[in-house]
């Protein structure tokens, strides 16, 4: 579990083709600390297993479902990614509740900057649009943010010098894919409401109190 906070910005530094999988080698410094084998980090907001660690690099292997629904399928070494290390319960939970299961891809649409922030529109898979209201949360690369306007096919977001600085979203361009992750919290209500048991936990109406 994570929480959309970007810890530091790393780099892709080798990228092994397995034909239905590839290794993925990640130059880092701050993710490092503490960090053990069999440890998670978020990858651009993707959940990966640490295989193997070196002096300022860690290995991840992702197999053929994490090419087929992230952006991670079309890394190069050189590529800036978003790292951040699994929550500890001792953590302040700074953006959201954040499981690092890529929900879909999205693409940048447009950006507006201004002088203190920049405005990005983002195009939204059909399948994600009822999770999104505005001001809820979404997850764009790793990182936690708060929707500014959600619509059926796309939404918006507004970036602060601080996520521009130290985050890739700073350096996304239309056309860009980021990887998406809705709120957990709505897939649970979501859930809840339709599958009866709502109606299963609400007590039956007393009789007594609407006597005929």
């Amino acid at each position: 579990m994570f929480t959309g906070i970007v810890e530091e910005l790393g780099s892709i530094a080798e990228v092994t083709d397995q034909g239905d999988a590839i290794r993925l080698t990640v130059a880092a410094i701050t993710v490092l600390g503490g960090t053990v084998l069999g440890d998670s980090i978020s990858v651009n907001g993707c959940c990966l297993t640490v295989s193997e660690l070196g002096d300022g690099r860690w290995t991840a292997d992702l197999m053929q479902e994490t090419l087929d629904k992230t952006s991670l399928r079309g890394v190069v070494p050189g590529d800036r990614v978003n790292l951040e290390r699994a929550v500890t319960v001792d953590k302040r939970l700074g953006g959201h509740i954040v499981q690092g299961h890529v929900d879909g891809v999205g693409e940048v649409i447009s950006r507006s900057p201004s002088e203190h922030w920049d405005v990005v529109e983002i195009s939204l898979p059909a399948h994600l649009s009822r999770y999104l209201v505005d001001k809820g949360s979404i997850t764009v690369d790793g990182v936690s943010l708060t929707v500014v306007e959600a619509g059926e096919t796309s939404f918006t977001v507004s970036l602060i010098p601080e996520t521009l600085a130290r985050t890739t979203l700073g350096s996304r361009r239309p056309g860009d894919l980021v990887n998406l992750e809705a709120d957990v919290i709505a897939k649970h209500v979501e859930k809840l409401l339709t599958s009866g048991l709502v109606d299963r936990f609400t007590p039956a109406p007393d009789p007594q109190e609407n006597p005929r």
